[in-house]
């Protein structure tokens, strides 16, 4: 699987080569993150705080940029992380799972050697399931600080003495980072073999071909130079490490953006290779024998947000965004039986904004303005406390969850960005 590569750099996504000189540039991580996710995790690495190129407050030219992607996709971040405060924060903020470097690499006094206390620590505090060492290495050494320095310690030690204290590792082959020649394909070899836990390697990986073989080896992809100079494909990358060797057609399950299971159907390479191109969830009709583009013909397509495959390369989920019902009998899953869309407060979110954009006659919710929804805000929440049984509670919950879904739409704020906010609190 490949993991999309967003480093940044005094605000700006590059490339270096070896960590040191600027290939390309861009501006535009927004966009990236929007393409990138959809074929699998992002990894966004912050190259300012791994150089200590940073503010008295810890903060460097990437920060803001940083944390405005976190809950835009299924994202890693690295860079300059060396405490549990910094990296809970970051899991508070979205990341999913945080990379941990040179400070694993760097005992007490300054000097280097594998810091068990440190990680333990590190451990212990985020949860280790969020934590990536990374064992970046040149000439089969571990590098710190930026990869200016080494180490001095084998890798393939230095991954085993690690492995206790996280849930994957990121092998860097830093002499080859950037320079598209090629990974060191014995190395990563000798490393998978000495390690169980999840292994992601980059370091001048430019074909698809090696995506494959790495993939074969149980190791997934992490690439930058590749995917911006189009070497390679992230669409052909997702398509080829699915395990074909097992059947002909993968099952993609279709659920909504709210986790609305829609349909089930089956996709063969053709079908995955149209849906990434066109946006549009597309399968292969077994019935008919060709591509089969979801409503094509009615209108009730199911647009891509992203895909993703199982722990077994077998089967996929889809996460889409429908545009009307997704049976073909007119139900709005193909495990119910009936039109109506189930109802939820995203879906009443849909409605509010339905109401303000295209106001009806009589339409209450369309009268509501500023001032007049905080004052029944304020209203409702007063009659849900003098409430005297289960019914009424109910009825009062019902009024005051309405407006303040009118609230929120006034004020521009989504169910979605309430549950970051209380996600954020548990997690900090």
């Amino acid at each position: 699987m490949i993991i999309s590569s967003i480093d940044l750099k005094d605000g700006k996504v590059v490339q270096l080569r070896q960590g040191k000189d600027l290939v390309l540039e861009r501006d535009n991580p927004d966009e990236l993150i929007a393409e990138f996710n959809r074929y699998g995790e992002v990894a966004i690495i912050d190259l300012d705080a791994a150089l200590r190129n940073t503010a008295p407050d810890g903060s460097t030219a990437n920060s803001a940029i940083l944390k405005r992607l976190l809950r835009r996709g299924n994202v890693r971040v690295g860079g300059g992380i060396r405490s549990a405060k910094t990296a809970r924060e970051l899991v508070s903020l979205g990341a999913e799972k945080v990379i941990v470097g040179s400070a694993a690499f760097t005992l007490p006094d300054g000097s280097a050697g594998v810091n068990t206390e440190f990680l333990s620590q590190f451990a212990e505090a985020v949860g280790k399931e969020h934590v990536i060492v990374s064992v970046d290495a040149r000439e089969g050494k571990i590098s710190v600080k930026g990869w200016t320095e080494s180490a001095g310690i084998d890798v393939i030690e230095g991954a085993k003495a690690v492995e206790p204290y996280c849930s994957e590792l990121l092998f860097t082959c830093v002499e080859r980072e950037g320079t598209m020649t090629g990974i060191d394909l014995e190395l990563v070899k000798k490393l998978r073999a000495a390690v169980r836990c999840r292994l992601v390697v980059a370091g001048g990986v430019s074909t698809l071909e090696e995506v494959v073989a790495l993939e074969k080896l149980g190791c997934d992809v992490q690439l930058g130079m590749a995917l911006y100079t189009g070497a390679v494909s992230p669409a052909d990358g997702f398509v080829e490490c699915l395990d074909w060797n097992k059947q002909e057609m993968m099952p993609v399950i279709a659920q909504s953006v709210t986790g609305e299971v829609l349909m089930m159907g089956y996709a063969n390479r053709e079908a995955l290779k149209t849906t990434f191109a066109r946006g549009l969830l597309t399968f292969w009709s077994r019935s008919r024998n060709e591509l089969w583009t979801k409503g094509e013909t009615s209108g009730n397509t199911l647009e891509v947000i992203k895909l993703r495959m199982d722990c077994d390369r077998d089967t996929i989920l889809a996460t889409v965004r429908p545009a009307g019902p997704a049976c073909h009998t007119g139900a709005w899953s193909c495990f119910s039986t009936v039109a109506d869309r189930p109802y939820s407060l995203d879906y009443l979110s849909s409605v509010i904004a339905d109401r303000f954009a295209n106001p009806k006659p009589g339409s209450y919710t369309a009268t509501l303005n500023g001032e007049r929804v905080r004052e029944k805000v304020m209203e409702e929440a007063e009659e849900l406390t003098e409430a005297e049984d289960r019914d009424e509670v109910i009825w009062e919950t019902a009024d005051l969850l309405y407006f303040v879904n009118v609230l929120m739409n006034r004020e521009g704020v989504s169910w979605k960005d309430v549950l970051d906010e209380l996600d954020r609190r548990h997690k900090k």
